[in-house]
């Protein structure tokens, strides 16, 4: 066999490994940030209509989260939040728009106690994907009937709804992803 073949062989096995390595890379970066965000990850793609912008997105609110100093609450600060948000839903017996502002509110506050980042919305949703993508749903879903409640749109039912949806981010934002101890 000439060098020069030996050259080429040698060449094609090169390239062959190096396509192997980056798609084997491309695979995990995309399975990690599709573990990491939920749901977040497709609605991402079909924002963008774009794989590789989304994930360039994702890996974005990655590193902006990692900058973020975001600490566990103590366990009476803990309390206070949870008596708060009994009240509201106490509230919302009598006055469901205000009582559902108020789990706006809430969730809001506690944010900002965690470390979080309060202002805009859609900031706000952008920062909580990293650690929250499986619950950020539950907060668009409440933002959206908030809203409409702004506009006096919103049903009592919808209105329900958002208060369950508020809640599934509090929990987790109250107790830092794990499940509370009762």
């Amino acid at each position: 066999m000439s060098t020069g073949t030996l050259i080429a062989i040698i060449v094609a096995i090169v390239v062959v490994l190096l396509i192997c390595a980056v798609v084997a890379w491309t695979v995990s970066r995309r399975r990690h940030l599709k573990e990491q965000f939920g749901p977040e990850y497709e609605r991402a793609v079909e924002e963008k209509q774009s794989r590789p912008a989304a994930e360039r997105e994702l890996r974005e609110r990655e590193q902006r989260h990692d900058a973020l100093e975001i600490k566990q609450i103590s366990a009476s600060e803990r309390e206070k939040y949870a008596q708060s948000w009994g009240r509201a839903q106490e509230r919302f017996v009598d006055q469901p728009d205000e009582a559902v502002h108020e789990a706006d509110q809430l969730v809001t506050a506690l944010m900002g106690e965690r470390g979080y980042p309060t202002k805009g919305f859609e900031q706000q949703a952008s920062d909580l994907s990293v650690e929250h993508g499986r619950t950020l749903e539950h907060y668009r879903a409440a933002h959206e009937v908030t809203a409409r409640s702004d506009r006096h749109e919103a049903t009592t039912e919808e209105l329900r709804g958002a208060m369950v949806h508020y809640r599934a981010l509090f929990d987790e934002l109250l107790h830092n992803g794990q499940q509370p101890h009762e």
